[in-house]
């Protein structure tokens, strides 16, 4: 663990305490959250039948994953209405477009929640995986929201749908370093230009999983913000430790390949990743937890990515949770799909306005994706 990690990553009943309020003082706080969608939204049922997806078995594949909806944008169609084939140039167009479009209109909300301006940013990480841009998406989105030329940025590219709690990993470390100021995280994902249409059943599994949107999450270190998300009750929580784990055998597992007939890129999600997770979730939640002093019954909230069906059964079954524990990950995933990087936000966000959160309240963050990897975040309301 590095110096920077140990800033905000260190052992709960050992932190640094602010003698007055009770509080630690110099622990990342999260501030608020919000999202953002394109304004283009079907059921799977429509989506099939717009596909004219006459296969059973990949008819099945779309209608028994537990998603009922997802926001796509869709290839334009010709004059006899069928979809034009595009290019990887106007999916990386459209990648560029919405996704400056949802990250901006998520930041802004963000923002608006815990009543600063785009001027007060002083931080940017941008997340996503479903296009390459230079510049990246930091940049871009600096220059549409006006935020001060002076702004820090990263950009995360290409690390999946994992990639939400690397960028946040990024995001705590400055704020760490960095007391009084204000930094934002933003994944935004157009999962629909990473889309390639050829009737097969490897890209009918990812056809009929992923869909687009974009979430902010606000970050500052040393501030008394009263609020977290839009349930004020709670207190912004604290970020107290996070943990990794590769899966190296399964580095292969999801990974974008060069479709030469399509002549696009195309992703590829083995079959074998909901059993390759189940294996190795305890392992990371047990670490992150152990380094707290914790025990998996001591969690009162999880934030788990909604990466489809299978995976969080085997997420569910390996770590010994409830329907209830995974109620905003399944109710996500049901009305969304699977959103990459940002994920994870759109649960957490629910559950904030849910406003059941407690005070002294503990809650596991996870996500998953190539590498294989799963990351892990906790929190303290």
């Amino acid at each position: 663990m590095t110096t920077i990690e140990h800033l905000f990553a260190r052992r709960v009943h050992g932190a640094d305490r602010d003698t007055e309020s009770g509080t630690t003082s110099t622990t990342p706080r999260l501030l608020g959250v919000a999202s953002a969608n394109p304004p283009t939204r079907y059921s799977q049922r429509e989506l099939v039948d717009l596909l004219a997806i006459d296969d059973p078995k990949i008819r099945g594949v779309f209608l028994n994953g537990g998603i009922e909806h997802r926001y796509l944008t869709l290839p334009p169609v010709d004059d006899a209405g069928q979809f034009r084939s595009e290019s990887q140039g106007d999916l990386l167009r459209k990648h560029r477009r919405h996704g400056v479009d949802t990250g901006s209109a998520a930041i802004r909300r963000c923002l608006a929640e815990i009543g600063r301006q785009p001027r007060d940013v002083d931080y940017l990480v941008a997340v996503t995986t479903t296009g390459f841009l230079t510049p990246g998406f930091s940049a871009l989105l600096i220059n549409e929201l006006g935020l001060a030329p002076s702004t820090g940025r990263l950009d995360v590219v290409g690390m999946g749908c994992n990639a939400g709690l690397n960028g946040l990993t990024a995001v705590a470390s400055w704020s760490a370093a960095n007391p009084g100021r204000l930094a934002v995280l933003a994944c935004s994902e157009a999962c629909s230009a990473a889309y390639v249409f050829d009737g097969t059943m490897r890209t009918a599994v990812v056809n009929s999983l992923f869909g687009d949107g974009a979430a902010a999450l606000a970050i500052s270190t040393g501030e008394s913000y009263e609020g977290a998300g839009t349930d004020t009750r709670s207190g912004a929580p604290q970020l107290i430790g996070r943990a990794s784990y590769m899966i190296t055998r399964a580095v292969d597992a999801m990974r974008y390949d060069w479709d030469d007939d399509a002549g696009k890129f195309s992703f590829y999600l083995d079959k074998e990743v909901p059993y390759e997770v189940g294996a190795h979730v305890e392992r990371v939640v047990d670490e992150l937890l152990g380094d707290a002093g914790l025990r998996r019954k001591d969690i009162a909230q999880w934030i788990v990515h909604s990466g489809g069906k299978k995976v969080i059964d085997a997420v569910k079954i390996n770590l010994g949770l409830t329907t209830h524990d995974l109620r905003h990950t399944v109710s996500v995933m049901r009305d969304f799909g699977n959103l990459s990087s940002g994920s994870f936000l759109f649960s957490y966000e629910r559950l904030l306005a849910e406003g059941r959160v407690a005070p002294g309240d503990y809650c596991v963050l996870m996500t998953m994706g190539p590498g294989s990897q799963i990351e892990t975040a906790l929190l303290r309301f």
